[in-house]
C-alpha cells in the first residue's frame, strides 16, 4: 500500500514539475538582444572605463574654450618652452602658448575629424554593402569588383594622394577649412570601403531570417524590408566596426598632420603637437603629452570595441 502511494507520488511529481519550470521559465521577463548586450558590457570594467574616458574626451573637447586655461593661439615670448609649471600644467611650446590649452583644443580637431568621417564611411559603405548584399547575382558581383579595385590600394597611399591632388586645387582661401575638408574627403574616401563589405555580409545573412520571408509574404517593399527590417538588426555589428574605425581615422588625421598634409600651425591638433615636438627634441613635454593623450584615447576606444564586440557576439548569449 505504501508503496504504490510513493509511486503515485513520484508520478504525479514527474508530472508537475516540467509543468512548474515553464511557468517558471515563461514567468521570466525576456531580454533583448540590445537590453542583453548592454548588461554583458557592463559587467566589462575596462569597456566601461573606457567609455567613460572616451566621453569625457569629447566632453573637453565641446568645451574647449570654457574649460581651458588659455587660447591655443595666444603667444608669450617671455616664457618659451618651459617645463610643466602651477601657471602650465603641460608647459609651454617653442612660441610660449600654454599646451594643456592647445591639447585641449587639439581634441576637438582630432575627435570631430575621426567620428565624422567614421559615420560619412557608415552613409556611404552602409548604402553601397546593402545594396550589393541585398541584389545579389551580377549586380553584387559588379559592386564587390570595385570594392576589391580600392582595397587593391594601401590605404596610406590613398590617402596622401587624395591630399596631394587636393591641397594642389585652389578651392578655399582658408587653410584650416582647405586642410580639414582634405582630410574629411580623403578618410571618407578610404573608410567606407571596408565597411561597405562588412554591410554586405551581414545583409546576405539576414535577409534570409523568416521576418524578412514574411514582409515579402505581406507585400513590403524591398526597400522597407531592407532599412526597417533588417538594418537596426544588423547595427550591433555596425557598431563594433566603427569604434575600431574612429580611432584609425584619428590616427591617420594625426599622421597627415605630421607629415604637413593636415592641419598646420597655428591651428592645433595632436599630430599637430607630436610634429612640433618630434621637432623640439631637447623639451620633452612637448611630445609626451599629445602622444600620451593620442594614445590613451586609442587604448579607450579599442577597450570599448572589445567589449561591444564581446557583448554584442550572438554566441555569448544568456551568459
Amino acid at each position: 500500500m505504501n508503496a504504490s502511494t510513493n509511486v503515485s507520488t513520484n508520478a504525479s511529481t514527474a508530472q508537475t514539475a516540467p509543468a512548474t519550470d515553464l511557468t517558471q521559465a515563461a514567468s521570466q521577463p525576456s531580454r533583448s538582444l540590445w537590453s542583453d548586450g548592454f548588461r554583458r558590457l557592463k559587467r566589462n570594467k575596462a569597456a566601461v572605463v573606457s567609455g567613460w574616458f572616451i566621453l569625457f574626451i569629447c566632453g573637453m573637447a565641446v568645451l574647449a574654450e570654457l574649460i581651458a586655461p588659455y587660447s591655443f593661439e595666444v603667444q608669450n615670448i617671455n616664457r618659451m618652452l618651459e617645463g610643466p609649471s602651477a601657471d602650465h600644467w603641460f608647459g609651454t611650446d617653442s612660441l610660449g602658448r600654454d599646451l594643456l590649452s592647445r591639447i585641449i583644443y587639439g581634441a576637438r580637431m582630432s575627435m570631430s575629424v575621426g567620428i565624422l568621417t567614421a559615420v560619412v564611411s557608415l552613409l556611404i559603405g552602409g548604402v553601397y554593402g546593402a545594396i550589393s548584399g541585398w541584389a545579389g547575382g551580377r549586380v553584387d558581383a559588379m559592386m564587390m569588383r570595385a570594392i576589391d579595385i580600392l582595397q587593391a590600394i594601401p590605404e596610406l597611399l590613398l590617402l596622401i594622394l587624395v591630399m596631394v591632388l587636393f591641397n594642389s586645387i585652389q578651392l578655399f582661401e582658408s587653410p584650416e577649412i582647405k586642410a580639414l575638408t582634405g582630410i574629411f574627403l580623403a578618410l571618407s574616401m578610404v573608410g567606407w570601403v571596408g565597411l561597405a563589405r562588412i554591410v554586405r555580409g551581414q545583409v546576405m545573412q539576414v535577409k534570409e531570417s523568416l521576418y524578412v520571408e514574411a514582409a515579402h509574404a505581406l507585400g513590403a517593399k524591398s526597400w522597407v524590408i531592407l532599412f526597417r527590417h533588417i538594418f537596426p538588426n544588423i547595427l550591433g555589428p555596425i557598431i563594433v566596426v566603427l569604434t575600431f574605425q574612429i580611432p584609425s581615422n584619428v590616427l591617420f588625421e594625426s599622421f597627415l598632420s605630421f607629415i604637413g598634409l593636415g592641419l598646420q600651425p597655428p591651428f592645433s591638433s595632436w599630430g599637430v603637437l607630436c610634429n612640433d615636438g618630434w621637432k623640439a627634441k631637447s623639451y620633452p613635454h612637448l611630445i609626451l603629452f599629445p602622444g600620451l593623450a593620442l594614445y590613451l584615447t586609442m587604448l579607450a576606444f579599442n577597450l570599448l570595441g572589445d567589449g561591444l564586440r564581446d557583448a554584442f557576439d550572438p554566441k555569448m548569449k544568456n551568459r
